[in-house]
């Protein structure tokens, strides 16, 4: 193994991700990327609860750079060199595109980022990358929000 393409978003699964990406490219000595897909064009509310892309293309902020700036503190916390990259488009078409890049040998993303109603709506980046990537995925779960069974039982 000489890469590992670490998907984030900001979210906790995504920094679960990270945290896991990190641990694994240490421990193998390995190359560490973290890649943050931003949209290509903004959404724009039609009034009837839906959004529509504008065809404005989304001008690159502090806000799209954030997560990569969160990945980048949690490598320095763990002593690993970290390569930050930030895209543009469709998520799982840009982190599975970026992958096959770099040739990367494995894909680390998260299995919540955006929550159970979007994904519903919007298909869920860890499902999309699993099912379109030539190459391993790992899939982070959001194990910190779960109540572990001792202090569930606690209660």
């Amino acid at each position: 193994m000489n890469t590992i393409v670490i998907a984030t978003d900001g979210s906790p699964s995504a920094h679960e991700a990270v945290e896991l990406g990190l641990e694994l490219a240490k421990a193998e000595g390995v190359q560490a990327v973290a890649v943050h897909v931003s949209p290509a064009a903004d959404l724009v509310p039609t009034g009837f609860g839906l959004a529509v892309p504008a065809h404005l293309p989304h001008e690159l902020d502090e806000h799209d750079r954030a997560p990569l700036e969160e990945a980048s503190a949690q490598a320095e916390e763990h002593g690993v060199e970290l390569t930050t990259v930030l895209l543009q488009g469709d998520p799982v078409d840009e982190i599975v595109a970026y992958a096959d890049t770099i040739d990367a040998d494995l894909i680390v993303v998260g299995s919540r980022g955006r929550g159970a109603v979007a994904s519903a709506v919007l298909g869920s980046v860890s499902r999309g990358v699993l099912h379109e990537a030539r190459r391993p995925v790992l899939v982070a779960r959001n194990v910190a929000a779960r109540t572990p069974p001792s202090a569930a039982a606690a209660r």
